[in-house]
């Protein structure tokens, strides 16, 4: 998907105002939001000067895929220019990256890492990578070019730099096809660059064609490759903020040790922005070059299926996935890197009723976390804290941070890659539960993402069923609403989850399989976890093609809005008024509920038990916009 696509000798291109006018109105339809002033202003100045040097080269037959969008993902490359190889007569791209600086400096003598004078937010990943990352990423999963990798190329161009000085410093990464740099200065070089891509004759509608109709490759999920990427070698294509995130971390590996200096690290982001992938590289990168590196997590799932996947038949690699209440009595600075996942089940505190005596103090377990390492790393979402007494957020960890004088450094993921990448999907999740201003509106549809309402739980069920036998993965979840029993001498599970006359069991909570039904642990992932009802602690940090939410009477909308119930929840965690206060738990259900409705890479399916919910529910989603 583009957001406006026209040939380079367009007359639109001529008339910026009217051109960004155009575009703002393709993104509301498209997106549900509106591009801010500085994006408005890129558009503006930089799409006319790229049509200009490419009617210069006689390419004014060439396709301008502009704001395109790259598959399963809401990251979009700026410009793809859409052609025909002038050598081959084969179809040809090239995705360029524009930017408007006129300089940019290395940052603390980093190669990947650079300084923009008069850009707020930190230092930013070098165009060269950026672009590179947007070609390999689409002839990953472009399946029109997994046989051609050639006929992709990249070109960050910098058209508004006109000293060779100013920008030197961004040459010191090394350039091939798919990433190379232009500026205003040497608009000569750009020339020939295109020239040599893309034919003059002819026009580049067929190729441009052929891309945005291109099936797309399946995501690698996750925990699909966690070994590989742990033990063996990079497995996922990073963009954008998640390459910057990562090479800050590296640039500051290295600079704590020769600088002696240390810096905490912040990397936010929502349900499927690629925090955990981030974790896994940089728990494989920094161990491969011998680092003393842990993972750490607040999520019992989450890291007993990492040790178990990621380390399978490799202890050491199991060893290095940790609880973040097991840095009570580290060594400061201990280690090079802790890289803390889901960050946002930070505790108060570590001391829970088996700590030993010895070890029980008042000390936040932030601060053991901080200081257990030179480099220590927060991936978190501020939308996910789900339990009373979690304190990892942004703010808390910059307060904390600062009290110890630490700089810390923000690096927020503006892109997301569960939910096939729909944006839409996520705003209007958050909008329906109230967790962003605005009132609940109608889903508008999405090709990328399927949403459907199912008239009863075995609706639900036989709906998710096809799926599964379809080669999808899939689970059920639901809001912590019923009691949840241990399973009976004979080893049979509770079908606590009762709705009229359908009934389904919890998932397990211990660390034996029962019959089909995986671990505790294991529901998200394993075989058999379809046949029982997951819970926000089971599906909190993992993803499922095809995702069933049953919504509890604990969250019901009333007048247009979603309402919280107390008295309809049964979480044991929730049931103390003086520790979690009712405004405490309105909030916490709310997210709860978002994170459940999240988890999905394809679609989800959505029930409630409360009839004006489903009524209100069906209106919102209806049949034809459904799975558009």
């Amino acid at each position: 998907m583009t957001l406006l696509r026209l040939s380079a000798d367009d007359e639109r291109l001529d008339r910026p105002d009217s051109l960004v006018e155009q575009m703002l109105e393709q993104m509301l339809h498209a997106t549900g939001r509106r591009a801010g002033a500085s994006e408005q202003n890129s558009w503006r100045r930089s799409l006319p000067a790229l049509a200009a040097d490419l009617r210069t080269s006689g390419l004014g037959g060439v396709e301008m895929l502009i704001e395109y969008h790259l598959p399963l993902t809401s990251q979009r490359a700026d410009v793809v220019l859409a052609g025909v190889h002038p050598d081959t007569g084969e179809p040809s791209y090239v995705v360029v990256e524009l930017k408007q600086w006129t300089a940019a400096y290395s940052f603390e003598d980093s190669a990947e890492l650079v300084e923009v004078p008069g850009m707020a937010g930190g230092p930013k990943l070098n165009p060269i990578l950026q672009v590179r990352g947007y070609c390999e990423y689409l002839t990953d999963f472009a399946r029109i070019l997994h046989d051609r990798p050639e006929s992709v190329a990249g070109a960050a161009y910098l058209h508004n730099a006109l000293d060779p000085a100013t920008v030197a410093d961004l040459h010191r990464v090394p350039v091939d096809t798919s990433g190379r740099l232009f500026t205003g200065a040497d608009r000569a070089r750009f020339h020939d660059f295109l020239r040599a891509r893309l034919s003059p004759t002819g026009s580049g509608r067929v190729a441009g064609d052929m891309l945005l109709k291109s099936g797309v490759a399946p995501s690698r999920q996750l925990l699909a490759v966690a070994a590989a990427e742990v033990r063996e070698r990079s497995q996922f294509q990073l963009l954008g903020e998640q390459q910057l995130a990562v090479d800050l971390v590296m640039h500051q590996v290295e600079r704590s040790r020769s600088a002696n200096t240390k810096r905490v690290i912040v990397v936010t982001g929502g349900p499927g922005s690629g925090k955990s992938v981030i974790a896994l590289e940089l728990l494989g990168e920094l161990a491969r070059q011998g680092r003393t590196v842990l993972h750490a997590t607040g999520s019992r799932s989450f890291t007993q299926t990492l040790r178990r996947v990621a380390g399978y038949r490799a202890p050491k690699v199991q060893k290095m996935f940790k609880y973040f209440n097991q840095f009570m009595v580290a060594e400061t600075n201990g280690l090079d890197v802790l890289i803390m996942d889901e960050a946002h089940r930070i505790r108060q505190t570590s001391v829970d009723r088996y700590t030993r005596k010895e070890l029980r103090t008042d000390r936040p377990q932030i601060d053991e976390l901080i200081d257990a390492a030179r480099v220590p790393v927060f991936l978190l979402d501020d939308h996910q804290v789900v339990r009373p007494g979690e304190m990892g957020s942004l703010q808390q960890i910059t307060a904390f941070a600062t009290t110890k004088g630490l700089e810390v450094f923000h690096v927020p993921l503006g892109a997301q890659f569960r939910c096939g990448g729909s944006e839409e999907y996520v705003r209007w999740v958050e909008r329906l539960l109230g967790l962003t201003d605005g009132a609940p509106g109608p889903w508008p549809g999405d090709p990328q993402f399927a949403v459907e309402v199912a008239e009863s739980p075995q609706e639900m069920e036989r709906r998710l069923r096809t799926k599964l036998d379809d080669g999808y993965s899939a689970r059920m979840t639901a809001g912590y609403c019923w009691p949840w029993s241990d399973p009976r001498e004979d080893g049979t599970l509770v079908p606590d989850v009762a709705i009229g006359d359908w009934a389904r069991p919890w998932n397990l909570k211990g660390d034996r399989r029962v019959g089909d039904a995986p671990p505790s642990a294991l529901w998200a992932t394993e075989e058999g976890g379809f046949g029982q009802v997951g819970c926000i602690y089971t599906a909190q940090g993992f993803e499922y093609d095809w995702n069933g939410v049953i919504l509890g009477p604990d969250l019901v909308i009333r007048d247009g809005r979603f309402v919280s119930r107390r008295e309809a929840n049964k979480d044991p965690d929730f049931r103390n008024r003086e520790k979690v206060p009712d405004a405490a738990f309105d909030a916490l259900v709310r997210n709860v509920y978002k994170v459940l409705l999240t988890r999905g890479m394809v679609g989800t399916v959505i029930y409630s038990t409360d009839e004006q919910t489903l009524e209100a529910l069906r209106a919102l989603v209806p049949a034809a916009t459904a799975a558009r």
